[in-house]
């Protein structure tokens, strides 16, 4: 029996997103577990140091990883528009292409920052009590770029085809297995650091080739002739256009992340530590403002391709509505019970870390809006194909952490580092919100022309 595709440019925008986004929601919760187990696990059987050494590569591996998943996006966007076009025989090509491309550049960005890896972590400043572990960390990590990248690229081909249940399904797998061999791994076998860091990738590679299998198996849609899987330079070239852009916003975002981490490791491993355990914090309270982006991305560019902008922004003001109350109840949540979730990353006699972690937390939640209405205008902007201009918006994210990162973190300490992010999160709006408005009027006097 094959597994059915959804159309999302005809019904209700808000009832339509919501539908979409709880999957993805539930996914990237599941992602989210993984990464606050890893470092439940590690900070409680192997201490506050490998917890630090955890928390000392997380910048580095945004970096990388955020630009594969952002190439993997990208890649998403025309499969979307065309079949919002209904153009499937196209469709179907550019999913094989981009199969293709993501098999040479993960090979190559694993290699190269694998070799590398030393070196970043000392640019960084990280200290050699910690050196040892998150070198073993990132390494691993590096090395299963591979299993990562083609995880989220079928993943983003899933959606892009209306089916937002599918992936979650192969997450949750994932992360149980994840679950299940991180303690294998760290107590049984006693990998330490490492250990946390296999399991990661095993897991994705396991669940990226069940989901692999079971699309070409289930989905009827992209079951094409020979003609259709043979490679296409003008293909390869778009796909590139638009996914290299989409993998440079989260790696420009991400330099700005790595320099304002950089300053708190020279702050010590309490702020380290203390550091690591917010981020994994906040990064679970994010998942609905990501998943409310990844949903405007693919409703916007069906609808794109469908010829009907004009939906295009009634989704941003469902999901903007959506995403308000969604900060109401977080904002409530994390003001009140920040301490008591730090105290699940250490113990609660380590109290500098537990202070420091929950003002980290209530600095970012309160700033919750404007992140949300990022994600919002971010993903709808790369969702239409202008991904060049949600990139810039990552500019000016880094240009905000590089500031706070050279002139207040010095000056005023830990407390600036809580500011950084939110910091960056203004600088982005105010270039997103112009630019929003932009990509609208080009998208309404573009309507029903022919897509290139």
């Amino acid at each position: 029996m094959a597994t059915l595709t959804k159309e999302l440019t005809s019904g209700r925008p808000l009832p339509l997103i919501l539908n979409f986004t709880l999957p993805l929601l539930m996914g990237n919760l599941l992602q989210q577990t993984y990464s606050l187990v890893d470092a439940v696990i590690v900070g409680r059987f192997l201490g506050i140091d490998a917890l630090a050494s955890v928390g000392a590569s997380t910048s580095v591996v945004f970096l990388i990883l955020g630009f594969c998943n952002g190439c993997c996006g990208g890649f998403g966007i025309p499969v979307a528009q065309k079949f919002g076009a209904r153009d499937y025989g196209e469709m179907r090509r550019y999913v094989f292409v981009s199969l293709r491309l993501a098999a040479v550049m993960s090979v190559a960005v694993a290699a190269v920052t694998s070799f590398w890896c030393g070196d970043i972590l000392r640019i960084m400043q990280t200290p050699g009590n910690i050196f040892p572990g998150a070198y073993a960390y990132l390494l691993v990590t590096f090395l299963g770029i591979p299993c990562t990248f083609y995880y989220n690229l079928l993943a983003c081909v899933i959606r892009a085809l209306g089916d937002s249940r599918t992936p979650f399904w192969f997450l949750l797998f994932s992360t149980v297995l994840n679950i299940v061999l991180d303690l294998f791994c760290i107590l049984v076998l006693g990998w330490g650091v490492a250990g946390a860091a296999i399991a990661t990738v095993f897991s994705q590679g396991v669940s990226a080739a069940l989901c692999y299998r079971y699309m070409m198996r289930r989905f009827e849609v992209l079951r094409g002739d020979a003609s259709e899987r043979r490679f296409s330079g003008k293909l390869a070239r778009r796909l590139l256009s638009i996914g290299v852009p989409m993998g440079l916003q989260f790696s420009i975002t991400a330099v700005g992340s790595i320099m304002l981490q950089s300053a708190n490791n020279a702050l010590g491993t309490a702020c380290v530590a203390a550091f690591t355990a917010a981020v994994r914090i906040k990064m679970f309270f994010m998942c609905p403002f990501e998943s409310l982006g990844i949903a405007m991305a693919t409703y916007g560019g069906q609808n794109y391709g469908a010829g009907k902008p004009e939906r295009v922004w009634q989704g941003v003001k469902a999901s903007s509505l959506m995403m308000t109350i969604y900060w109401v109840f977080t904002f409530c949540v994390l003001m009140t019970c920040a301490q008591p979730l730090a105290r699940l990353f250490v113990d609660g006699s380590e109290t500098e870390i537990l202070e420091d972690t929950a003002l980290f937390l209530h600095v970012s939640v309160s700033f919750f809006p404007v992140l949300g209405l990022l994600c919002i205008l971010r993903y709808t902007i790369q969702g239409v194909g202008f991904t060049n201009l949600a990139m810039l918006s990552g500019v000016s994210e880094m240009i905000a952490r590089i500031l706070v990162s050279l002139f207040a973190v010095p000056a005023f300490g830990y407390i600036a580092v809580c500011f950084g992010d939110s910091t960056a999160w203004v600088f982005a709006d105010l270039f997103l919100i112009p630019a929003f408005a932009f990509v609208y009027r080009r998208l309404l006097r573009m309507k029903r022309q022919p897509l290139g």
